[in-house]
């Protein structure tokens, strides 16, 4: 396997305070990182360093070897970097099927050819593939606005994943999902990784999520990397259980 994303010494201070200090790791080709640690760890802060938000104090980010420290996140996106937020990026008055052509424009074609190509860009197809492989089919053409917190948490991810990109960053994704669509969206999640070799890192709070789904876990406590390991390694680490699990 070789290294999608490799992130050396990044370090992130606003004045006095150093919200990021030194961490490095990196995430290989078809794996499935989840990043964990107690709020206020440095995790958010992290990740937009990595894709554009925040311009970081010291420190390297590449993707596919290539240096992409401070760019922006639109160029990042046209090197094959996606996220999905916290908060959620639908667009509520557009079908889920519009949404996902949406998705797609970003990570092709130019502004000319978006304002003369076919209205779909081309992208319908794909679109439709993408929605069937999400199980949002009898939601194709529903407002996105409509459909419950668990259905656009899909379509949330559907998007993220519809340009194929390298990377995609995962903020919070199991983030107040009813059960039942949490198995769904840890399934499908799941199946992208298997069947298209997705890779991708996991911020998250749900820890049965992130142990589940997957293969390797990175902690961080006081804006450092407390440790690294597989799910199991991790569960019986006793500083991640004092820093984390036993809160």
């Amino acid at each position: 396997m070789s290294a999608v994303l490799e992130v050396s010494e990044i370090k992130k201070h606003f004045g006095g305070i150093t919200a990021v200090n030194g961490v490095s790791f990196d995430v290989q080709e078809g794996e499935i990182l989840g990043l964990i640690g107690p709020n206020g760890c440095g995790k958010s802060t992290l990740f937009n360093c990595i894709l554009g938000q925040l311009m970081p104090s010291a420190g390297e980010v590449k993707v596919d070897g290539k240096l992409v420290t401070g760019l922006r996140p639109s160029e990042l996106n046209r090197l094959g970097v996606s996220r999905t937020f916290q908060l959620l990026q639908v667009f509520p008055k557009l079908s889920v099927l519009e949404n996902l052509i949406l998705a797609g424009q970003e990570h092709q074609g130019s502004m000319m050819s978006r304002l003369f190509g076919r209205p779909d860009a081309g992208l319908a197809d794909a679109a439709n593939r993408m929605i069937g492989f999400f199980k949002l089919d009898h939601l194709a053409n529903e407002p996105a606005g409509g459909l419950s917190y668990g259905q656009q948490k899909l379509l949330d991810a559907a998007m993220a994943f519809m340009g194929g990109p390298r990377l995609v960053l995962l903020d919070e994704p199991a983030g107040g999902v009813n059960p039942s669509m949490l198995s769904d969206l840890k399934e499908r999640l799941a199946a992208i990784n298997r069947e298209r070799r997705a890779t991708f890192v996991v911020i998250e709070h749900n820890m049965e999520f992130v142990m589940s789904l997957c293969s390797r876990v990175m902690v961080m406590a006081e804006g450092r990397v407390l440790a690294m390991g597989r799910p199991d390694e991790i569960r019986k680490n006793p500083a991640v259980i004092e820093a984390y699990l036993g809160h």
